[in-house]
């Protein structure tokens, strides 16, 4: 690596470490904890590259983006924030950034990015956009891979004119996504109108809601609950659509690759709608975004008129142990209800144990897709087991202690489908007799014969 980076950020750890790995790299590096240093540099014609964090004592690294542009237009600029939030990289993308990664980052990827930002040139800078109205009411917050790499999506694709379908489980967010790709793109001063099943009954009920768009935007919601009658009724009307026509998302739960091949939805509405396909992710595949959400949650709920609250570390960590089937959306419901209900100013785990204690903490399953099988299923909890323990390995054994969660449950159903009966619950098995009577003493299961009706 070659060239000259003006480091700007006012954390001297992370000052110091970005020195030192980029000096290895064979780099000259100039470090700063002031906007008005870094400006200075940049004017003065020093540098190749920036890297700098988005508040510093003396200004906004996002804010002074423009003026970088404007004096150096071929500089690359890569934004590190600890505000991880889709704002941020949306400002990052307007504003010209080359790219923009959420503390903590990944030193390594920092590093790749740099490499290739001062081998390549600086494209045409854009004008910054008036911020969009209401977004800190939008719930898409997260330092997670899966996140991050939304957000970038949202940012690509935002101003284009593509449709867009945006797939997730109930409750992840999917038409908070839709409206912040509407109310951050050219298209925000126009309508919004969202339709369902019910709007597209009718050709004049369709018709209605496509006139009420006006070259806005229009979401079909959950578009896998229209029925045929429905789907060619959208299909012809949008390819009547004029010059002025509408950008079209939708949304979806369910597998419409696997509903195509049922035959319960149309393909040529599945191409016009999947211009662009946004995977957000389930909740329990986001681990470590959970306390920043209930966090987040908290502040909102203390802006509408809740009492003032905090998390102990105990409450952070039981909310994000648990399983979340309802998602985002249950998330914060939860949170509304501890911001009220807690007796102290400090919400505890025996708060948080009360509310969830009546929760339903079954995992939502997708139908007709992958996460029918048992395999996906284990795998869904082994990685969720790994993420808990943060950084850490989790303790020995691990083997041992997953074989007897899983042969506990398998034993203890076959000997229930068989009334209790050895002989013929090792025979369904496929092990020994011996070998069950084993398992049945090591595991501490229970055995109750009694005649079985089937």
């Amino acid at each position: 690596m070659d060239g000259t980076v003006l480091v700007a950020d006012d954390d001297r750890t992370i000052r110091t470490v970005l020195t030192q790995a980029l000096t290895r790299a064979g780099c000259k590096v100039h470090a700063t904890s002031s906007i008005m240093t870094l400006m200075r540099w940049v004017e003065e014609g020093k540098g190749d590259l920036v890297i700098s964090d988005v508040m510093m004592p003396d200004g906004n690294g996002l804010e002074t983006l423009p003026h970088i542009v404007e004096k150096r237009p071929g500089l690359p600029v890569i934004i590190i924030s600890a505000q991880n939030n889709i704002m941020t990289a949306i400002q990052a993308t307007e504003a010209d950034a080359y790219d923009y990664l959420p503390k903590p980052f990944d030193l390594p990827d920092l590093m790749r990015k740099s490499a290739r930002a001062l081998e390549i040139k600086r494209r045409r800078p854009s004008p910054k956009r008036d911020e969009a109205k209401d977004v800190d009411e939008l719930p898409l917050v997260g330092r997670t891979q899966g996140m991050q790499d939304l957000y970038r999506l949202v940012a690509r694709v935002m101003n284009t004119e593509l449709s867009v379908l945006i797939k997730g489980e109930s409750g992840t967010g999917k038409s908070l996504i839709a409206r912040a790709i509407h109310d951050l793109s050219d298209r925000r001063t126009l309508p919004f109108v969202v339709a369902n099943s019910n709007d597209a009954e009718t050709i004049e009920s369709f018709s209605s809601a496509l006139a009420r768009v006006k070259g806005g935007t229009l979401v079909l919601d959950e578009v896998a609950d229209f029925t045929l009658d429905q789907q060619t009724r959208i299909v012809r009307q949008l390819d009547a659509l004029a010059d002025t026509a509408p950008r079209i998302m939708a949304t979806c739960q369910t597998d419409l690759a696997s509903a195509m091949e049922q035959g319960k939805f149309r393909s040529d509405l599945y191409y016009r709608l999947a211009g662009v396909v946004v995977n957000v992710p389930a909740l329990r595949d986001r681990v470590d975004d959970i306390p920043l959400l209930a966090d987040h949650f908290l502040v909102k709920a203390e802006r509408d008129g809740a009492p003032e609250r905090t998390f102990t570390a105990e409450a952070l960590a039981a909310i994000r142990n648990y399983s979340w089937p309802g998602n985002v959306r249950q998330l914060e419901n939860i949170v509304k209800r501890l911001s009220v209900t807690a007796a102290e100013t400090d919400i505890t785990e025996v708060d948080v144990g009360q509310i969830l204690g009546g929760q339903p903490a079954m995992e939502q399953v997708s139908a007709g897709g992958e996460s029918d099988k048992l395999s996906a299923s284990v795998a869904r909890h082994l990685r969720r087991y790994f993420d808990l323990h943060g950084g850490a390995l989790p303790p020995p054994g691990v083997y041992q202690r997953i074989l007897r969660e899983v042969e506990m449950p398998l034993i203890e159903i076959a000997l229930d489908a068989t009334g209790g009966n050895q002989a013929k619950c090792a025979d369904l098995l496929g092990i020994n007799r011996n070998t069950l009577r084993k398992k049945i003493t090591e595991l501490d299961i229970v055995v109750t014969r009694r005649r079985k009706l089937m």
